[in-house]
């Protein structure tokens, strides 16, 4: 409810007249207090181990809400989002979250130094458990435009 002080014909005797106009001003409020929630939100929901992903020009796909990462460290310690596991302790750890469906999809992040065979041995372990939908991830590169030079234009002398 608000008053008006400005001086009408109708208001002889003094009195404030009501004016009929939302305030908007606590729901601007309320509004920049989430706003300041999920901008210090927001990049706590993200996986923060300190991988070198490598680089891929491919297209990305659509993420699920919740994805469930599984990363490989330049020290080959395996971790399932931030929390480290044993390799034998992979599947087991999986099936004890609380979307323990063998048909999500897992996100597996390694580091670039990690050896090829590592990486295989993690596969491994995970379609062994049961695992069989397994994504890769890597960062978003540009695509490479230089095409390297045939052999028909270089003659030879």
């Amino acid at each position: 409810m608000g008053a008006s002080i400005a001086d009408t014909e109708t208001d002889d005797d003094g009195d404030f007249s009501e004016t009929h106009e939302i305030n908007v001003t606590p729901f601007i409020d309320v509004i920049l207090v989430l706003l300041i929630i999920f901008m210090v939100a927001a990049p706590l929901s993200t996986v923060d181990l300190p991988i070198d992903l490598p680089s891929s020009t491919a297209t990305p796909q659509k993420k699920p809400d919740k994805p469930t990462y599984v990363s490989i460290k330049p020290d080959l310690a395996v971790a399932i989002g931030e929390t480290p596991v044993k390799r034998v302790d992979l599947v087991r750890s999986l099936d004890a979250m609380a979307d323990a469906s063998k048909d999500r999809f897992i996100f597996l992040r390694a580091d670039r130094g990690v050896p090829y065979g590592e990486l295989m041995d993690v596969l491994e372990i995970l379609r062994a458990g049961g695992y069989a939908k397994i994504k890769l991830v890597a960062l978003e590169g540009v695509p490479d435009t230089s095409v390297p030079p045939s052999a028909s234009e270089n003659p030879k002398p």
